[in-house]
């Protein structure tokens, strides 16, 4: 090869180098903001149980209906009987499995001692995923009182920006 054909083909993948270069900057700049829109971001979910009669025991269901949530960590309810973690599947949360969770928890403490009214039962914090907000779909499993009977009651959910 003589001298000449070397740099000019030097030259040309210089500049096919600085093409893709270009390109590849230009790409990442496009999309930074949309992968900025995706990222994954914390949120908390407190479910609350209303009942006229004092609540012994409970459980619930919760899913974002797309998805895009995965439970983290759950803590107990501002009732000094529900102020303990509830029981759930805490080996699916630890291994990043929990997309959905079913909790639960009960009171052995006397009627006198147990929530009545509107209370906070748990918190569930939660990753999700997505731009669209969270759509979750929360459902009372049972609810019951201290001799066991199911008793009637609604449950309903707040959220928070997680940290």
């Amino acid at each position: 090869m003589s001298r000449d054909r070397i740099s000019g083909f030097a030259v040309r993948a210089a500049a096919c180098a600085a093409v893709l270069v270009l390109l590849s900057t230009t790409a990442g700049s496009q999309e930074a903001p949309r992968g900025a829109a995706f990222a994954p971001r914390f949120g908390v979910v407190d479910v609350y149980v209303e009942s006229d009669e004092p609540l012994a025991a409970w459980q619930f269901e919760l899913e974002e209906r797309a998805g895009r949530m995965q439970v983290v960590g759950i803590e107990g309810g501002e009732a000094a009987a529900y102020e303990e973690p509830p029981y759930y599947d805490r080996e699916a949360v630890q291994a990043g499995r929990a997309d959905r969770i079913i909790v639960a928890s009960f009171s052995t403490r006397p009627p006198a001692a147990l929530p009545s009214g509107r209370t906070r039962i748990a918190t569930v914090h939660v990753r999700l995923t997505g731009a669209a907000p969270p759509d979750y779909d929360l459902n009372l499993v049972a609810a019951g009182a201290p001799d066991g009977r199911p008793i009637d009651a609604e449950i309903s959910l707040e959220t928070r920006n997680g940290r």
